[in-house]
């Protein structure tokens, strides 16, 4: 299978070059070429296990890579997790589950997809031999789950760009007290979005590409939307079967990568009934769902740190599609979003999404509420998924564990939520650099250490 731009300006690629540039040479985002059909398949999936389901899915997809070593890369890549079904479900009553998507090593649901494209890249160094710089932006638990899928990784440096004083604690802990010394947390003054937005622009300079061997860990890269891809199939084959074809995903989301996942899911055959963005204060996704203008505005710091965004970048990918696959179309609206911070869309179809918005006071009187009702301790980003008005059956993702944000859950409950690993990072040393978030300064400190 080949991959192709959003942005239609670059041939065609394999699966392990779309991986291993992660922004295609144009600036878009990378997507098959065709999605395939699954319905095929549903029948003899449903029997499989969250590693075995995650090989097959894959094997449609890398067809440049050996069957032999796509399984070793899988299966290595799903023993890091403290549930034997990888990705549990909570019923917490007749109409409402819960799928639990932090049981992995940094309680984040981003551990699904970093563990595996740490093994992918371990994968292709040893093919290749060439080594890489990996180079990420975080509004909080990408940055964890990327450092430590890249963790004792041969050939890789790993640099990590995050807002300073605008994610969580542990979390800022689980980057910065790792020791290993090819590890660099990048300390930025300003939001996520700048971090984002300076990061894209050193993908965009090829000739620093090719000089450092960069590689990208963000949603950018094809692998991560992937890897989602799996959970909402394994999710879809656990729920009772008189409730799997009527129940709707709510998603909670910033940066529209782990929705995307499952709406490509269902265009490849999966009967989802459908999805709802979830979002916090920072609320573009559910603005552009509610009105059909995508605009900017300011971030507004929240106590759901990983979804202060205000650029979505997976919306491209969704865009694609959207405007009937028109990669010239697409230039156009991210050119005019990037110049005015607007773009209305005339007719926009919204394609089975609705949205919700939950401000910060909304967010502590929903876990409270929730605690309450059904003696569950949701995170500050999954409480997004709780938000009133909703009828019919649902099934949220849960994407942190609790533990990550103490402070808000004891400000709720009046208990505390704790988790051994992230207790031990608190007598670790905090180790970070401090980088003007400007595509330069990034680029001066990544040659000085590559």
């Amino acid at each position: 299978m080949q991959f192709i731009s959003t942005r239609g300006q670059v041939p065609p690629v394999s699966f392990s070059t779309a991986v291993a540039q992660g922004l295609a040479p144009d600036g878009g985002l990378y997507l098959p070429e065709q999605l395939p059909d699954l319905k095929p398949y549903l029948a003899e999936w449903s029997k499989l296990s969250y590693a075995e389901l995650c090989e097959v899915f894959f094997a449609i997809f890398a067809t440049d890579i050996e069957a032999d070593e796509l399984k070793k890369i899988v299966t290595r890549s799903y023993t890091k997790f403290d549930h034997a079904d990888i990705a549990p479900i909570v019923k917490l009553d007749d109409d409402r589950y819960v799928l639990e998507l932090f049981h992995g090593p940094t309680l984040a649901f981003k551990d699904f997809a970093l563990q595996l494209l740490g093994n992918l890249y371990e994968s292709q160094i040893a093919r290749t031999g060439n080594r890489i710089s990996v180079l990420g932006a975080t509004s909080g638990d990408t940055g964890a789950a990327a450092i430590h899928g890249l963790l004792g990784k041969e050939g890789v440096t790993t640099f990590i760009l995050y807002p300073d004083g605008r994610i969580s604690p542990l979390q800022e802990r689980q980057m910065t007290c790792t020791g290993a010394d090819n590890v660099f947390p990048l300390a930025i003054k300003g939001s996520f979005d700048d971090a984002q937005t300076a990061m894209k622009t050193v993908f965009e300079d090829r000739e620093f590409a090719a000089e450092v061997g960069l590689s990208a860990v963000n949603s950018i890269n094809l692998a991560r939307i992937l890897a989602q891809c799996v959970y909402y199939l394994s999710a879809y084959f656990r729920l009772p079967e008189d409730v799997r074809d009527d129940i709707t995903f709510v998603v909670p989301t910033g940066n529209f990568g782990n929705v995307l996942a499952g709406w490509l899911v269902q265009r490849m055959g999966l009967p989802i009934k459908g999805f709802r963005v979830a979002t916090n204060q920072n609320d573009i996704l559910h603005r552009l769902f509610e009105s059909g203008t995508y605009q900017l505005d300011e971030v507004a710091p929240s106590v759901a740190p990983s979804m202060d965004i205000q650029v979505a970048s997976n919306f491209e990918r969704f865009l694609y599609y959207a405007e009937g696959q028109d990669s010239e179309k697409v230039r156009e609206i991210i050119q005019t979003f990037k110049e005015t911070g607007k773009y209305v869309f005339e007719n926009f179809d919204r394609a089975g999404f609705s949205s919700s918005r939950t401000d910060d006071a909304q967010i502590a009187a929903i876990i409270k509420d929730v605690y309450a009702k059904y003696g569950y301790v949701a995170d500050p980003h999954t409480a997004c998924g709780f938000s009133d008005g909703f009828e019919g059956k649902e099934i949220i993702l849960s994407t942190a564990h609790p533990a990550k944000f103490p402070d808000t859950i004891q400000d709720a409950i009046g208990e505390d939520s704790t988790h051994p690993s992230l207790e031990e990072l608190k007598s670790r040393e905090i180790v970070k650099y401090s980088v003007e978030p400007t595509p330069e300064a990034i680029k001066a400190f990544m040659r000085a250490r590559v």
